[in-house]
């Protein structure tokens, strides 16, 4: 493990890193503000640390480093499992969440692209929302309370924790790849992760509502 992550160096190099980064995934879709894309990408960091040049020329293979598939099937998979959680929750809301989500202008907009989304049978919605700020959370929230059957829901929650873990972790492995395993190189792959937020935002904003697409 390089020093330049000593701080939590031997947080990344314990088995414990994957349950953390599991928790860490599963809960922040009830609290947005829990650092799970830091988590994985500086994990993904980590891994890099003991794959790259320095530990190849070593002829070492290195014991104490996160593996990335596994370190990708693990926030996948949290992922799915929180958002189920959430649509499970949703669906058995009641009249009194139907209110409240009528009272929110944007929990309003969201439940008629999204149904529509899924009427026609396709979800990508579903996948540009797990980038989003909180888009994760106000999808699984509104497809559970306007009880859109599981098997239109499921498939594209499993495909959006793993387009979310793969390029999560992608661009902390890279990163450390190329810039070293080093704060800088986190903060690099943080700064296209929140872009890639910021960016699927912007898409979701612009995307039509089905009377207007009609």
């Amino acid at each position: 493990m390089v020093e330049s992550l000593g701080s939590i160096g031997s947080l990344v190099s314990s088995p414990w890193i994957y349950a953390l980064v599991a928790v860490s995934v599963l809960l922040d879709i009830f609290l947005p503000v829990l650092p799970s894309g830091v988590l994985v990408i500086t994990a993904a960091t980590a891994a890099a640390a003991g794959t790259g040049a320095g530990a190849a020329a070593a002829g070492r293979v290195p014991q104490d480093v996160p593996d990335i598939l596994v370190l990708t099937l693990c926030a996948a998979t949290a992922s799915v499992l929180g958002d189920l959680a959430v649509y499970r929750l949703a669906w058995r809301g009641g009249p009194r969440l139907d209110r409240a989500i009528a009272r929110s202008r944007r929990l309003t907009t969201a439940q008629e692209r999204l149904g529509g989304a899924l009427a026609r049978g396709g979800g990508a919605l579903v996948v540009l929302a797990r980038f989003a700020p909180a888009g994760r959370s106000v999808v699984s929230l509104v497809a559970g309370t306007a009880h859109r059957r599981i098997r239109e829901f499921l498939p594209w929650s499993a495909l959006a924790g793993l387009a979310w873990a793969a390029y999560s972790v992608a661009l902390g492995y890279f990163g450390g790849q190329w810039l070293g395993a080093t704060w800088l190189a986190a903060g690099v792959s943080l700064v296209a992760l929140f872009g890639a937020g910021a960016g699927a935002g912007y898409l979701m904003r612009r995307q039509p509502r089905p009377t207007e697409a009609a």
